[in-house]
């Protein structure tokens, strides 16, 4: 339940701000922040790089810091990359340069998942993200590990953004 309040909260407060969230081609933007899921809280940092005016790909990493004790996980299963491709809706949908919506298609070490974004900048090189995240296809081991609960379930980060153009 907590997660929900936090993403109304994101949305909410991120309506009131304005800036130019997405350029286009050649445009590069770094995102650290703080995941939420059950089973554990974690850090994720991503960075996309536009292609076209309305696509970006990018790499995404995620470390699950805190993770319940029924779960024995080591290093290797908080640990997640991702390679993501994303659509810029903000232009296409009449919402102009004020907001950058983003959905888009990842591709991680653990699944093959969905992502769905909102940033919004402060100023030209700083602002705020709330991201949404699920697998489509999921990890899957003989046995239930650690990696196949951390890593396959729906999470929601919110954070920092940077633009590098």
């Amino acid at each position: 339940m907590k997660s929900i309040y936090t993403i109304i909260f994101c949305l909410a407060a991120s309506s009131l701000l304005y800036s130019q969230a997405y350029s286009g081609r050649d445009d590069q933007k770094f995102q650290v922040g703080v995941n939420f899921q059950d089973n554990g809280t974690g850090i994720n940092g991503t960075y996309d790089y536009g292609l076209a005016q309305n696509i970006s790909f990018g790499i995404s990493s995620s470390y699950i810091l805190s993770v319940s004790d029924i779960l024995n996980a080591d290093f290797i299963d908080r640990f997640d990359v991702k390679a993501r491709a994303s659509a810029h809706l903000g232009d296409v949908i009449g919402l102009g340069d004020q907001i950058d919506v983003y959905p888009g298609l990842d591709l991680s070490l653990k699944n093959f998942g969905f992502h769905s974004g909102v940033r919004y900048f402060l100023s030209d090189g700083f602002g705020l993200y709330g991201e949404l995240g699920f697998p489509i296809a999921r990890y899957k081991n003989d046995e239930r590990s650690a990696a196949e609960e951390l890593h396959n379930q729906f999470s929601v980060s919110f954070g920092a953004s940077f633009n590098f153009l």
